[in-house]
C-alpha cells in the first residue's frame, strides 16, 4: 500500500499538486495551519513500499506536535475557546449569587440598624422639645428659676450628650458656662402609681397650675407642709424642711419667692428624686443641685456613671449571654482598695436614708447603673428616682389587687407579700435597703479581696443579705452588720493611699 496519511492534512498518495497544496489547510475552515503541520506523520517510521529508497521523515519534537494540535483544535472548534467549561460557568454563577445575597443582606441589616438607632434616639432624646416647653413657659411669665435665664435668654446652658433611658425622663450632659452638669427634665407628668404602667401624657396646661395667683407665702408654706406630711408622714421637723424648700425656690436670691418661682418649686416637689436631693444636700454622696427652671433641674456631673462594667452598643448586648456579661463587668472595675472605698460610701448612703431626719426612704432599684463615683473614688448616686419615702410607698401599694407576690413589686427591689385571703398586697417591704445593697456588693467585693479577710467578709455579706424587715430587733441587727462591714473594709484600706 502506497499511502502515508498525515496527521493534520488530508493528502493522499497520488494526489495532484492542487490537492496536496490543501494539505496544510483545516478541513472545516479555509485558514492555513502553521507551516509544516500538514506534513507531520502520525508516527515516525520508514516510507511505504511504494517509495523505496526514500528516507523516512524525522519525528517532530513533542512541543511542535502540541502546538499543531492546539492550532488545529482552535480552527475546528473556534467557539470552545471563547467559552469556559460548564462546571466553571456554574461555579461562577453560584459565587456571583452568593456575593450578591451577602451584599444585599449587609445593606438590609445596616439600614435596619440605622433606622432603629434613629427611631430610638428620636423617641428617647427629646431635649429640643423639653427646652422649647420650658422656655415658652418662662417667656410668658408662668415659671422662673435660677437656671431659666441661662437656658432661655443668655443661652449659656447647653444640652450635650443624651443619657436618657426613658422618653418621659430626659437626661443630658450639660455645659453651664465653665461648669459641667447633668440636665434632667420631665417630658410627661410624674406617675404616682408606677407599677409597670406607662404614665399619663404630660398635661402642660395643668402642670404649672399651682399655686394660683393671689396665693400668699404663708398659704404656699401650708401647701408644701401638707405635701410633705402626705409623703413623709408626721415628722416633728417638717417646718424646717419647708423653710429649706423656700430658700432653694428663691432662685434669684432677692429674699422673696415670686409666683413663677413658687410654681417651679411646686412642680419639682412632685418628684421624689428632687425632694430627696434637697433633704440630703449636705451629704457627701448626693450630687449637688446647681439650678432649676420649671420641672427641669441641673445637678453636678459625676465622672464615672456606673459602679462597674463597660458600656457596649445595644446590638452587642443582645448577643452576649447574661452570665458572661456579669463576669465581663467584673473585669472592668477599679483595684480592690478603691472598690472597698466605694462600697463604704454606699453603706454610708444607706445610713443616710435609713431613719434619717425626715423619715425612712426605700431603695427600690439598687442596680449598678444607678451608682457612680468621682475621680477620688467617692460614691455618688446617679439616679435616685426609685428611692421613695416609705410612707409614700405604703400608700401607693396598699390594697392593690394581687394573685401572687409578683404583683406586689415597686421598681425592681421593693417587694411586699400578697395576702391570699384578701387578694390584696400588704404594706410591709420584705427586704431592707442594707440587704439589697449587700446583694449588689457581694461579687463586687469578694472578687480580688485579700485572702486574710476574704472569709470574714463573705460571712458578713451573707449575714447582711439574710436580713428581713419582719425579723425581731431588725434595727439593731441592721446597725450591727452595717458597722461591722464598714470597720472590716476601713481597717484594710486605712493605711493605703486610696483611703
Amino acid at each position: 500500500m502506497r499511502s502515508s496519511i498525515a496527521v493534520y492534512g488530508l493528502s493522499e498518495p497520488g494526489a495532484g499538486p492542487e490537492r496536496q497544496s490543501r494539505a496544510g489547510r483545516c478541513a472545516a475552515c479555509p485558514q492555513a495551519l502553521p507551516a509544516g503541520c500538514g506534513l507531520l506523520p502520525l508516527r515516525p517510521g520508514r516510507a511505504g513500499p511504494g517509495r523505496r529508497g526514500s528516507a523516512a521523515p524525522r519525528s517532530a519534537p513533542p512541543r511542535r506536535l502540541r502546538g499543531c494540535a492546539i492550532a488545529m483544535a482552535r480552527r475546528l472548534f473556534p467557539g470552545a475557546w471563547l467559552r469556559q467549561p460548564h462546571y466553571a460557568q456554574v461555579r461562577f454563577s453560584y459565587m456571583r449569587m452568593k456575593y450578591l445575597f451577602i451584599s444585599w443582606l449587609v445593606v438590609f441589616i445596616g439600614s435596619w440598624v440605622m433606622y432603629v438607632q434613629y427611631s430610638t434616639y428620636t423617641e428617647l432624646c427629646r431635649g429640643h422639645d423639653c427646652r422649647k416647653i420650658i422656655c415658652d413657659k418662662y417667656k410668658t411669665g408662668v415659671i422662673d428659676g435660677s437656671a431659666c435665664s441661662s437656658l432661655c435668654a443668655k443661652e449659656t446652658l447647653y444640652f450635650g450628650k443624651c443619657l436618657s433611658t426613658k422618653p418621659n425622663k430626659q437626661m443630658y450632659l450639660g455645659i453651664w458656662g465653665n461648669l459641667q452638669g447633668v440636665i434632667k427634665c420631665q417630658m410627661e407628668e410624674a406617675a404616682q402609681f408606677d407599677f409597670g404602667t406607662d404614665p399619663e401624657p404630660r398635661k402642660e396646661i395643668v402642670l404649672f397650675d399651682k399655686p394660683t395667683r393671689g396665693t400668699t407665702v404663708e398659704k404656699f408654706k401650708e401647701m408644701v407642709y401638707g405635701l410633705f406630711k402626705a409623703k413623709l408622714g408626721e415628722q416633728g421637723n417638717l417646718s424646717e424642711l419647708v423653710n429649706l424648700i423656700l430658700s432653694f425656690a428663691d432662685g434669684n436670691k432677692d429674699g422673696r419667692v415670686s409666683l413663677p418661682e413658687a410654681k417651679s418649686a411646686w412642680a419639682l416637689l412632685q418628684l421624689d428624686e428632687f425632694l430627696l436631693m434637697v433633704i440630703l444636700q449636705d451629704k457627701e454622696h448626693t450630687p449637688k443641685l446647681m439650678g432649676f427652671c420649671g420641672d427641669l433641674y441641673v445637678i453636678e456631673r459625676v465622672e464615672y456613671t456606673s459602679l462597674y462594667g463597660i458600656s457596649l452598643p445595644w446590638i452587642i448586648e443582645l448577643l452576649i449571654p447574661s452570665g458572661f456579661r456579669r463576669s465581663m463587668d467584673q473585669w472592668f472595675t477599679p483595684s480592690w482598695p478603691r472598690k472597698a472605698k466605694i462600697a463604704i460610701g454606699l453603706l454610708e448612703f444607706v445610713e443616710d436614708v435609713f431613719h434619717g431626719p425626715y423619715g425612712n426612704f426605700l431603695m427600690c432599684d439598687t442596680s449598678a447603673k444607678n451608682l457612680g463615683y468621682n475621680d477620688k473614688y467617692d460614691l455618688k448616686m446617679m439616679d435616685m428616682r426609685k428611692i421613695v419615702p416609705e410612707m409614700n410607698l405604703k400608700e401607693m401599694i396598699k390594697d392593690r389587687p394581687c394573685e401572687s407576690d409578683m404583683d406586689c413589686v415597686y421598681g425592681t427591689d421593693c417587694r411586699t407579700v400578697c395576702d391570699q385571703s384578701k387578694m390584696r398586697c400588704t404594706t410591709e417591704v420584705i427586704q431592707p435597703n442594707l440587704a439589697k445593697v449587700c446583694q449588689l456588693l457581694k461579687d463586687y467585693l469578694l472578687r480580688g479581696a485579700p485572702s486574710d479577710i476574704h472569709e470574714e467578709l463573705e460571712k458578713q455579706l451573707y449575714l447582711c443579705i439574710a436580713l428581713k424587715v419582719t425579723a425581731n430587733q431588725m434595727e439593731m441587727e441592721h446597725s450591727l452588720i452595717l458597722n461591722n462591714l464598714k470597720m472590716l473594709l476601713w481597717k484594710k484600706i486605712s493605711h493605703t493611699n486610696d483611703s
